[in-house]
C-alpha cells in the first residue's frame, strides 16, 4: 500500500469514532485549521478496508462498511489519491502560516511538509517494485487476513470468505501494475526475482489444505461460540474452496510472470538503474530523512560515524579478552559462542522470549525516572508468523488498536536462533519495544487538542531516530548495560549497524556499488552473519533511502538535546525534553528544531 493511502486511512478509523459522538457539522465545517485537517483526512482516507481494520476500532460494528473488502490497487485509484493530495495541499494555504503561532502552527508546517511528500512521491509512478521478497499484495495481504482481520463473530467470519475471495482480485490488480511497470522499465533485479519466487511458491506449496489462510481459520472459528459445529464446517470447506480457486491461480500467474522477467533481469542493484533514478532517489531520501540531506552528504555521515563506533567496539573487545584477526572475525566468534545462542527448538524459542520479556521489565522498571507518562497500552512478545519469516527482518514491531482491542506487539524472527545471538537482543527489545517504537507510538495516540492526522503520521527519521536514541538512552541514562559489557557491544553493533546503513545505501542507489560490495562491507563493519546482512541489503534494494532514516533521526535528536543542555544548564530537565518529543507527535526533522528552540524559550521564560 502506498504511503499516502495508509497513513490517512489509519487516521479515518479514529474519525469513525469521534463522528459517533459529535456533531457532523464539527467535523465536516472547515471553521478552522484543525478542524480542516479532520476535514481533508476523511476525504483523502475513505478508501482504504485494510487500516481501518488494522486501527481495530469500528470492524463489526455498526459503522463497519469496509472489514469484507480488500484496498484498490490500481493505477486509477492512485491517481485519483493523488489528485485529492493536490486539492487538499491548496486548499491548507487558506489557513495559514500568516497569523498561526504554538500548536497550529506546528500542525499547518506538518501537514504541509506531508502532503508535499505524498505529492512529491505519488507523482512518480515508475518509481519501485510493487511486489519484492519483503512487501507488496503477496506478502503483506497474508500478514493482513492471518494477523490483523479478527474473527470474533458469525459476521466477520463471513466478511473474512469475502476478505480472501477479494484477495483474488488484489493479485491479478497486482499483476496488471507489475506488468506496466516492465513496460516502462521497471523491473526488479535478478536477486530480488529470485528471494520473491522464493517466498511466493512456498505460499502456495502443500495447496490449499495446507495454506496458512486456511490452516490457522480453525483456531479462531473455535472460539465463536455463535457458530455451530456444521457451520465451522462449512466455512472452514468455503475457505478452502476460495483459496483454491481465487488465491493460489492468482499466485501461480505472478510466479509465471517473475520467471519470465528473471530471463533478462539484470544484477544492478542501485535505484539509479531506474528512468529518473537519480531523482527518485533524491525524492526517497528527502522523504526518509525529512532533510535537504543530498547523497554525498549521508554516505560521509555515515563513514564517519562507523569509524567513532568501531573504535568503541574495539575496546570492548579488547577488555573482554575477545580475539580475533579482524572487527568481523571477533564478533562473530560471540555469535556463535554457546552462551550467546538460544537452542534452535522449541525449548530455545522459549527460553529466546523469556530472555526478552526480562530485558523489557528492567527497562520498565527503569522509565519512571526518565519519563513522565508510561504508555497504558501493553507490549506483547511473540514470534514472527513461520510463513513469513524467510523474508522479515530480526524483528520489527506492530502499534497497538486505538480501541484497545490489541496490544502492541514486538515481533521476533526466529526462523534460526543463531540469527539473534544473545548480546545483541536487549537492544534490539529496547528499539522496537520500550522506550522505543512503544512509547513513541503508544504516545501519539494519546496527545490531545491536535488534529488526528498529527497522531498517526509515520515520518521516519523521527520514528527511527527516537527508536536509535533510546537505544542511547538505555545505556547513557538507564542502566540497562551497567553490569552487561557485552550487551553494551551488542548495542553499538547495533549502533555501527545503522551507521553503515548511511554508507551501503548510498553506495549502491548513488555510487553504484554492487549488492556484493555493500554485503562485503556491511559483513566486515559489523561482525553480523551472511544471511542476515544478505536480507538487510536486499531489503535496502527494494526500499531506497529508508535505512538512511535511523541515523539522521537520531543524530538530530541528539543535537537538540545537546543545544537544550548547553542552553538551559541546570534547568534542562530529561522528563520534559522527552516529553515535549513524544507528545508533540511525529514530525520532519526540520519542523523539530522548530519544537525543541520554542520548548528552550519557554523554561528559560519559566526559570
Amino acid at each position: 500500500m502506498n504511503t499516502l493511502k495508509k497513513v490517512l486511512a489509519w487516521t479515518l478509523g479514529v474519525l469513525a469514532i469521534a463522528l459517533a459522538g459529535a456533531s457532523m457539522w464539527f467535523w465536516f465545517t472547515p471553521v478552522g485549521l484543525n478542524n480542516y485537517v479532520n476535514k481533508i483526512t476523511i476525504q483523502l482516507a475513505l478508501d482504504s478496508p485494510q487500516t481501518l481494520t488494522q486501527i481495530g476500532i469500528i470492524d463489526d460494528t455498526l459503522l463497519d462498511f469496509h472489514s469484507g473488502k480488500l484496498d484498490d490497487q490500481t493505477a486509477a485509484f492512485e491517481k485519483k489519491m493523488l489528485q485529492r493530495a493536490r486539492e487538499a495541499r491548496a486548499g491548507l494555504d487558506r489557513y495559514g502560516p500568516k497569523g498561526l503561532q504554538g500548536q497550529e502552527l506546528l500542525t499547518w508546517k506538518i501537514t504541509a511538509w506531508f502532503l508535499d511528500d505524498a505529492i512529491r512521491q505519488g507523482e512518480k509512478e515508475y518509481s519501485r517494485y510493487r511486489i519484492n521478497q519483503i512487501s507488496g499484495s503477496t506478502v503483506d495481504i497474508p500478514q493482513f487476513l492471518t494477523d490483523a482481520h479478527v474473527i470474533k463473530s458469525r459476521r466477520s467470519a463471513e466478511r473474512y470468505l469475502s476478505r480472501l475471495t477479494e484477495f483474488g482480485r488484489v493479485l491479478r490488480e497486482s499483476e496488471a501494475r507489475v506488468v506496466d511497470d516492465r513496460a516502462h522499465g521497471v523491473v526488479p533485479p535478478d536477486f530480488v526475482i529470485a528471494q520473491t519466487l522464493v517466498g511466493m511458491r512456498a505460499f502456495i506449496d502443500g495447496g490449499a489444505e495446507k495454506n496458512a489462510l486456511v490452516t490457522t481459520l480453525p483456531e479462531k472459528l473455535a472460539k465463536v461460540t455463535e457458530l455451530r459445529d456444521a457451520d465451522r464446517r462449512k466455512m472452514l470447506s468455503d475457505a478452502k474452496d476460495i483459496v483454491q480457486r481465487e488465491v493460489i491461480p492468482g499466485y501461480k500467474s505472478l510466479i509465471a510472470l517473475f520467471e519470465d522477467m528473471q530471463k533478462t533481469a539484470t544484477h544492478d542493484a542501485g535505484i539509479w538503474r531506474l528512468p529518473e533514478g537519480g531523482e527518485l532517489y533524491a525524492i526517497a531520501l528527502q522523504s526518509n530523512t525529512t532533510t535537504k540531506l543530498n547523497a554525498e552528504q549521508i554516505h560521509e555521515l555515515g563513514l564517519s560515524e562507523v569509524a567513532r563506533i568501531e573504535a568503541e567496539m574495539r575496546s570492548i573487545l579488547d577488555a573482554q579478552g575477545v580475539a580475533g584477526d579482524t572487527l568481523a572475525a571477533r564478533i562473530h566468534s560471540l555469535n556463535t559462542r554457546a552462551d550467546q545462542v538460544f537452542a534452535d527448538d522449541d525449548s530455545g524459542r522459549a527460553q529466546m522470549l523469556a530472555y526478552l520479556k526480562s530485558v523489557d521489565a528492567r527497562v520498565m522498571a527503569a522509565a519512571p525516572r526518565f519519563f513522565k507518562k508510561i504508555p497504558p497500552q501493553p507490549l506483547e512478545i511473540v514470534r514472527v508468523p513461520i510463513y513469513s519469516q524467510d523474508s522479515a527482518p530480526g524483528g520489527y514491531y506492530n502499534p497497538p488498536a486505538l480501541d484497545g482491542s490489541r496490544p502492541g506487539r514486538f515481533y521476533i524472527n526466529q526462523k534460526n536462533t543463531a540469527d539473534n545471538p544473545k548480546f545483541t537482543l536487549p537492544t534490539l527489545m529496547v528499539h522496537e519495544g520500550s522506550p522505543g517504537h512503544h512509547f513513541q507510538l503508544s504516545a501519539a495516540q494519546t496527545i490531545e487538542g491536535v488534529p488526528l492526522l498529527r497522531k498517526v503520521l509515520p515520518f521516519s527519521a523521527y520514528a527511527e531516530g527516537w527508536a536509535l536514541y533510546a537505544e542511547r538512552i538505555a545505556k547513557t541514562e538507564m542502566g540497562i548495560y551497567d553490569t552487561d559489557a557485552l550487551g553494551d557491544l551488542g548495542r553499538l553493533q547495533a549502533e555501527m549497524f545503522r551507521a553503515v546503513r548511511l554508507v551501503v545505501d548510498t553506495g549502491m542507489h548513488a555510487k553504484r556499488w554492487s549488492r556484493e560490495q555493500a554485503i562485503e562491507y556491511m559483513i566486515a563493519k559489523t561482525g553480523m552473519t551472511e544471511a542476515e546482512v544478505t536480507r538487510e541489503i536486499e531489503r535496502y534494494v527494494v526500499w531506497p533511502g529508508q535505512a538512511t532514516s535511523y541515523k539522521v533521526g537520531q543524530l538530530a535528536i541528539l543535537r537538540a538535546r545537546e543545544r537544550a543542555q548547553r542552553e538551559l544548564g541546570e534547568r534542562f530537565d530529561v522528563k520534559g525534553f522527552h516529553e515535549v518529543l513524544l507528545m508533540n507527535g511525529s514530525m520532519p526533522l526540520e519542523v523539530l528544531d522548530d519544537v525543541v528552540g520554542t520548548w528552550i524559550a519557554k523554561q528559560k521564560s519559566a526559570g
